[in-house]
């Protein structure tokens, strides 16, 4: 899962703290001015914050951050390590950057980068 996905539905599960809520208006203020109130991933935010238990929901933002590439944008990649290292601070917050980073790293088969990979299955040709 991509970092700014990441960031959201560890804040989204526990805004009582005030450091969490202020990293996380700060990213959603970004990303309203960046693609506007109204557009998708605004929307998906918004989606995730009423309901952040929901995989569905997730993967609607992750989807919709990609499709917008927030990842290549420098500022909103900054608010989104900015609200992690916030919600690492509350338990709900860093039991779910837990969970992500160890279903990412389970078998030891992560891949940090850019670029394309290819992965096949099976015998390799001959």
């Amino acid at each position: 899962m991509d970092p700014i996905t990441t960031a959201i539905i560890a804040a989204a599960a526990d805004l009582s703290s005030t450091l969490v809520k202020d990293s996380y208006t700060g990213l959603k203020n970004l990303i309203v001015k960046k693609w506007g109130a109204k557009s998708p991933v605004a929307d998906a935010v918004e989606a995730v914050e009423k309901k952040p238990d929901s995989e569905a929901r997730r993967s609607v933002l992750q989807e919709e951050l990609a499709t917008v590439k927030a990842h290549e944008q420098p500022e909103i990649a900054a608010a989104a390590a900015q609200l992690i290292e916030a919600a690492k601070t509350t338990p709900a917050g860093a039991q779910i950057i837990n969970n992500i980073q160890q279903n990412i790293r389970g078998s030891q088969n992560a891949v940090l980068g850019s670029g394309t990979m290819n992965v096949n299955f099976g015998h390799p040709k001959k």
